[in-house]
């Protein structure tokens, strides 16, 4: 029987229709990118801001969940299908505390420990509902001794006193803010034998200006609050998540564990850590550290002033809220492109933390408007809104570790945005190969302090014009990047703000100074929605891994330094970096294949070796994990970076081997600096693993 027979050209024509169809037809990323830019609402930010600031929000507090409420309904509204993931965890609530100051030959004073509110106050009767100042885990108990000056609380502060034979034992360490996590600041004093601590806000460094409500400074009575917990996550499910049914240590272990303070502690306000040092007796402090204009001369002691300590907390088992709200990618739903903020404040949280969650809210209804537009993201974006934060990272480590398999094989990016606005200049951080994204994102968002100039000018004029990196524990980036290796971007406008963790942290205070017309709020959210339209939408990952492999070598260099002269080779080191730096090369070369021949590669119409390039990109990052962590810090599993072992606040790159030196260069033993030797085998491995996913080759 004949057949009829097809004219080839036809089919030709018709197959290449298809496989252009979307360059021909369907708007490219880059005009759903500047149509999101042009959607930006300083109202709505202002709005939403307001209403999650109306009352002090703690976890674990019936206000929190109504701010959570608020985050559901609001994401819900725009049709994006929207959860509340919750958990159980230890949180951290004072039940009583008191602070006495006596010396010889005056009557002792009993401290009011009270935050004052100013003539006109908006949020008085909302104060109520603060939570009285205290410092999270600190232990229960009593000391009644002599007084200490121990500066900013860190390790050479003791030493030094120990070098002027100033005795630390049994007595009570007065340090100030500024320079470590006050978790190490409690720490520190524990090392050192103190049997309690208090902190305080040195006027120097917190009002050298009008205070508020007369300026943006501390007032005189504000005491910054906060946690003392050196781990991460829920301190009753060390490793893994607290879920239902779950497997949990005792409240009495987690608190007796090295990572709790295991010392009363309580912070106190600039005006009473003055009054203290007024009555300090001893030699004078050296001039660095003094006070400001004003202040007594700050002597060492210790004594003849003696504080009378007393607190009591009540760790309890609470419920924490996640909300994760989901918009499916249409090509690549199992990618996901993550963009995340906490909820929780130890007050009325307009900075810290709800700029952030203002700015997400925001860029939310600008995404449901785009899809309105006809926008569907190539890969899934996940919003996410943490609880508990603020107590030790805990709602986004629960949900990292409970969603561990998935996150790691599914997720291309993780952006964070903590205090979102705080003041000008910008504020950024990253794993390095998305260096180059930030920069081009930040050339197409307007500067919102100058309309003639972007924010990249903006950054590039302040002080923080570098990009600095994601080791450091200071928010939730950090289990992503620090226990399963996601590539990372943390992003803020305003780098510190001096009402930080204390009363004045509220709306007044954010449209007075921190953002008046709420233009920062704005930028924030465009340059945090810019950069993950960028990653969910582009058909090749926006990822340039030269940066990285300059980062290494820097590395290398400085750990050079530290042990020239030393029984410790580096070569292993070196011989992997250049490995990493050939994989770069060869990545490189086929990104810029494709970016030559744009539209005629052959990789167009093989979208499995495009998806192999992007899995490469993508898990390159998960490769510089080591499933034993660091040594003594198992869940840190991140071999480049993690935070300082006393400065939990302070990132460092090849954390393991900062921390053998240290030691080695404390014990001088053959043993430690054989350790050290170790953890740069350590770094090489995993450096070597990372060249071969990045190069997609085998041995």
């Amino acid at each position: 029987r004949a057949t009829a027979r097809l004219h080839p050209l036809p089919l030709l024509v018709g197959a290449l229709f298809a496989t252009y169809y979307h360059l021909l037809v369907a708007p490219a990323p880059s005009y759903y990118q500047s149509l999101f830019l042009s959607l930006g609402s300083n109202d709505t930010a202002a709005a939403h801001l307001r209403a999650l600031t109306v009352r002090p929000h703690l976890a674990g507090t019936e206000a929190n969940a109504l701010a959570a409420d608020h985050v559901v309904s609001t994401l819900s509204s725009l049709s994006f299908p929207t959860r509340v993931t919750p958990y159980e965890v230890l949180l951290s609530y004072p039940v009583g505390r008191s602070l006495s100051l006596s010396a010889p030959g005056r009557d002792a004073t009993a401290f009011a420990l009270v935050q004052d509110t100013y003539p006109g106050d908006p949020y008085a009767a909302a104060s109520a509902e603060v939570v009285p100042t205290f410092l999270a885990y600190a232990a229960s108990g009593s000391a009644a001794a002599e007084v200490v000056y121990a500066n900013y609380g860190r390790r050479e502060d003791y030493a030094y006193l120990a070098s002027r034979g100033v005795n630390v034992t049994g007595k009570v360490a007065l340090a100030r803010y500024g320079k470590v996590y006050r978790g190490d600041i409690v720490k520190n004093a524990r090392d050192a034998g103190a049997a309690a601590a208090v902190i305080f806000t040195d006027p120097k460094d917190y009002t050298p200006g009008k205070a508020f409500p007369d300026g943006p400074w501390m007032p005189p009575t504000g005491v910054q609050v906060g946690s003392t917990f050196k781990g991460v996550g829920d301190p009753t499910t060390p490793m893994w998540a607290s879920s239902e049914g779950c497997e949990r240590v005792s409240v009495a272990k987690a608190m007796s564990t090295h990572d709790m303070p295991g010392i009363p502690a309580l912070p106190v306000s600039g005006r009473d850590g003055e009054e203290i040092l007024r009555l300090v007796g001893g030699d004078v402090a050296p001039e660095d550290w003094q006070g400001g204009d004003g202040a007594p001369v700050y002597r060492l002691g210790p004594g003849p002033a003696v504080l009378n300590l007393t607190y009591t907390g009540n760790e309890t088992i609470a419920t924490i809220q996640n909300v994760i709200s989901v918009i499916e990618g249409k090509e690549e739903p199992d990618r996901y492109v993550i963009l995340g903020n906490h909820r929780d404040a130890w007050t009325f949280g307009a900075a810290d933390p709800n700029s952030g969650t203002a700015a997400l809210l925001e860029l939310a209804q600008r995404l449901s408007k785009l899809q309105n537009k006809g926008w569907r993201p190539r890969r899934t974006i996940i919003l996410c809104n943490w609880d508990a934060e603020e107590y030790g990272l805990i709602g986004s480590t629960e949900w990292v570790e409970e969603n561990r398999a998935m996150l790691t094989s599914r997720t291309v990016a993780y952006l964070n945005v903590d205090v979102g606005v705080s003041g000008s200049g910008v504020d950024a951080s990253a794993t390095p190969q998305l260096d180059e994204l930030l920069k081009q994102a930040s050339k197409k968002v307007q500067n919102p302090d100058n309309g003639t100039e972007s924010l990249y000018d903006l950054w590039m004029a302040s002080d923080s014009s570098l990009i600095g990196r994601l080791g450091g524990g200071g928010s939730d980036y950090s289990a992503f990047v620090q226990h399963i290796g996601i590539p990372s971007v943390d992003m803020a406008i305003g780098s510190g703000y001096a009402v930080y963790h204390s009363l004045y942290d509220d709306f007044t205070w954010m449209e007075k100074y921190g953002d008046p017309m709420f233009r920062r709020h704005v930028a924030v959210a465009s340059i945090w929605g810019l950069v993950a339209l960028r990653l969910s939408d582009e058909e090749i990952l926006p990822f340039n891994y030269s940066s990285y492999a300059t980062e290494l070598e820097n590395g290398a260099v400085d750990i050079n330094k530290r042990v020239l002269g030393m029984p410790v080779s580096l070569s292993p080191l070196h011989r992997s970096i250049k490995q990493f730096n050939r994989a770069v090369l060869k990545v490189d070369s086929e990104l810029q294949a494709l970016q030559t021949w744009k539209f005629w590669s052959p990789w167009r119409n093989n979208p499995l070796r495009v998806r192999d390039l992007n899995d490469r990109l993508m898990m390159t990052e998960r490769a510089f994990t080591e499933w034993e962590g660091l040594s003594g810090r198992p869940w840190y599993k991140h071999m480049i970076y993690g935070p300082s072992l006393y400065n939990d606040y302070g990132a460092e790159v090849y954390p393991g081997a900062d921390d053998a030196i240290q030691t080695a260069k404390k014990t001088n033993t053959s043993e430690s600096w054989q350790s050290v030797q170790h953890e740069i085998h350590r770094i090489a491995r995993v450096i070597s693993q990372a060249a071969l996913v990045l190069s997609g080759g085998l041995t």
